[in-house]
């Protein structure tokens, strides 16, 4: 595997820890929060930032509704709605506690956030701004995915599913196997499943699996460690911050660890398909691009452990290619 390259350049560095990456729907742009107040869109295939975009307060997390507007959401309590185009903003809703997670929904035309505030709220946003739904569930959340009507949330070390189509109660209830609190949750493309991140290195799956050629679905769920044994032969304990399955097959996933180490895996094979080169600083967030073939590595801190490297936050472009697609689909564990 090549080296990881040079990260994106910027005119105006990002002054501090990135929140999130993600890439747009249908195109390679970038959409990129930080703590540094500053909303950024990178178009990745010309290499040109397209808009930065100053709030008042640092980005906790954002999302796209669509190709030209995205959502985010501040320390400040507010979530606000951008025109990537002119880069004005609205104010959609506030809440009074931290909001660490937001998502949209093309399913239901919903923009959805959680977090400290041990709530589920919603907005409808063909409607005015007033508050859709309220769900109280007593418990902070770590991590949210949605996928078509399904929304997962992970919180402490469950995994809870909703339908977003009837908030009023969980459809599904997983208690994983992993005794320490979950750090990521990432549902599996066009299908029903999820993988999870721990906080101590390990990742549980949770998918069904459909083979077209003979139309048998079998259903799995493991647990495994990514990082089995370190150097001095103790477990690796390192907190996985961020899996992202690739959007063309949904048995190839990616997970991104404290450590700044980035590993590809096929989950029916369960084999590790390659590891990159160690990132300078923990991998905070990524994103795969629509056509799974670029894959966004947010190089940042993340504030979790007080002796983490504090090198400038970077993002990464690592150029996938159809060589390792090719790998991945036939369920190879060779590097490339």
């Amino acid at each position: 595997m090549e080296a990881n390259g040079a990260p994106l350049p910027f005119q105006n560095p990002i002054r501090d820890a990135i929140s999130r990456v993600r890439f747009a729907p249908q195109s390679d742009n970038l959409l990129i929060s930080s703590w540094d107040s500053c909303l950024r869109l990178y178009d990745v295939g010309s290499s040109e930032l397209r808009l930065e975009a100053p709030s008042k307060a640092p980005l906790l997390d954002c999302c796209f509704q669509d190709e030209s507007l995205a959502f985010i959401s501040g320390s400040d309590g507010f979530i606000r709605r951008y025109d990537l185009h002119s880069g004005t903003s609205e104010v959609i809703g506030n809440h009074a506690d931290l909001s660490t997670c937001i998502g949209y929904s093309d399913a239901t035309c919903q923009v959805i956030i959680t977090g400290l505030h041990k709530k589920i709220l919603s907005w409808d946003t063909r409607m005015e701004k007033d508050l859709l739904c309220l769900v109280n569930l007593g418990s902070e959340v770590d991590s949210m995915s949605i996928s078509g009507f399904d929304i997962m949330l992970a919180v402490g070390t469950s995994v809870y599913m909703y339908d977003l189509r009837n908030l009023s109660r969980s459809v599904q209830s997983k208690k994983s196997d992993m005794d320490l609190r979950i750090k990521c949750v990432s549902s599996v493309p066009y299908s029903k499943g999820f993988a999870a991140g721990s906080v101590d290195g390990r990742v549980a799956l949770e998918m069904s699996f459909s083979a077209n050629s003979d139309d048998i679905t079998s259903n799995f769920s493991y647990t495994f460690r990514c990082h089995p044994k370190s150097a001095n032969k103790r477990l690796h304990l390192v907190s996985v911050n961020d899996i992202v399955f690739n959007p063309l097959i949904g048995s190839a996933f990616f997970t991104g660890d404290n450590n700044g180490y980035v590993s590809a895996w096929n989950a029916q094979s369960r084999k590790r398909l390659f590891e990159l080169p160690r990132y300078p600083n923990s991998v905070a967030s990524l994103s795969m691009n629509h056509k799974g073939q670029l894959l966004a590595v947010a190089s940042s801190y993340t504030y979790q452990e007080a002796n983490e490297i504090e090198e400038p936050p970077q993002i990464f472009i690592k150029d996938i290619g159809n060589c390792s697609i090719r790998s991945v689909s036939s369920g190879s564990s060779s590097s490339h």
